[in-house]
């Protein structure tokens, strides 16, 4: 199976599966003397694991991570750094009656027609569990943003619409991100969502939601301007997330009904810096970062794991009805926040360490 790494200075490979004894990763690339220790890539993964509300599967993994190598003395050595985190709270029997089906709106099929066998359990390798080691990786990419970048990057993603439901922007808070279940920005939205997510739950469906993550404090420069732009990047690096259908930069779809004056971040002198005054194209220009923040959303479609009776076939082409069992999110795109700010944080890292190579140091 080709494509299981992301980046080229910084390059991360993901193994494992959802129901396999461990996952893990290799992040190489890795400047040396940066310190590192697990306690703060835990943090991160804290905030992606399962089981923290009623609104996510009640798998119950710690997911505590564990170094093996790239680091000595507290410090990164320039190797390549291994990380393992153990799976701990299988259920494998849960996927038994869909051993011989294909879930619709799931992976099963194609790995089915690509490989001629697949891993049902959980989902084997299509399954959203290989999300922990992206979350670990960036974990590692925050550090090396921090370490070279004169000043900081923040870097903080929001859940902006569950179902049909999205938040009114007018109340928008980051802090409110951090007191509810959902990363939602929006106090009233978030309410409405527990009731909305109550009743999906209860009746055995799930839902999509779209996420916004947002880079502040990015410096002007990064990226490539013709196949590697920064956006074109970051929109890889979203897609290539569990489930997710749909990827924008800034205005997205939107800028299609504007015109070229509502779409024109102009620009002005403040003091020795040039500013925007709006940020229509997202913080990327012609594929490169205009200083601005780095605006990105996308689209994680309801989760194919659901107990209501679906028509499909099994492996031998016979119509039949599959429901499936087990622990799953009724909402998938709650856990994605985590990973849409580690996927963020990866390529802003990846583009920094070849900016470096070719142009040097930026001054900001």
């Amino acid at each position: 199976m080709a494509g299981n790494s992301f980046g080229e200075a910084f390059r991360f490979t993901t193994w494992g599966e959802s129901h396999g004894p461990a996952i893990g990763c290799v992040v190489d690339g890795v400047p040396p003397r940066i310190p590192l220790a697990e306690a703060e890539l835990q943090t991160w993964l804290d905030a992606r694991k399962p089981g923290q509300s009623r609104f996510t599967t009640q798998r119950r993994e710690p997911d505590a991570v564990k170094i093996l190598s790239g680091v000595f003395e507290g410090q990164t050595t320039g190797t390549p750094v291994s990380l393992l985190i153990e799976n701990q709270d299988q259920r494998s029997k849960d996927y038994g009656d869909i051993a011989e089906k294909f879930r619709p709106g799931h992976a099963d099929f194609t790995y089915w027609q690509k490989y001629g066998i697949r891993d049902y359990r959980g989902g084997g390798r299509s399954s959203a569990r290989e999300t922990a080691m992206r979350v670990a990786a960036g974990g590692i990419a925050r550090k090396v943003l921090d370490h070279l970048l004169p000043l900081p990057v923040s870097i903080r993603g929001a859940l902006v619409q569950m179902g049909p439901h999205g938040i009114d922007r007018a109340r928008w808070d980051w802090g409110q991100t951090q007191d509810n279940p959902f990363w939602c920005p929006d106090p009233v939205a978030a309410k409405d969502w527990e009731g909305f997510l109550d009743g999906v739950r209860k009746a055995g469906s799930s839902t999509g939601a779209v996420i916004e993550v947002v880079a502040s404090g990015v410096p002007a420069g990064l990226g490539e301007p013709v196949y590697d732009k920064l956006d074109a990047d970051l929109a890889k690096a979203m897609m290539s997330i569990n489930a997710v259908k749909a990827v924008e930069i800034g205005a997205g779809l939107e800028a299609a009904a504007l015109s070229g004056e509502e779409n024109a971040d102009e620009m002005r002198r403040e003091g020795n810096k040039i500013i925007f005054t709006s940020n229509k194209a997202g913080g990327v220009l012609g594929g490169i970062s205009s200083g601005q923040d780095v605006v990105v959303r996308f689209a994680v479609k309801p989760t194919s794991s659901i107990l209501t009776p679906r028509q499909t076939v099994d492996r031998q082409g016979a119509e039949t009805e599959i429901v499936t069992k087990g622990r799953h999110d009724p909402c998938v795109g709650i856990r994605a926040v985590p990973v849409g700010e580690a996927m963020m944080a990866i390529v802003l890292a990846d583009h920094l360490l070849r900016h470096r190579a070719q142009c040097g140091d930026i001054a900001q």
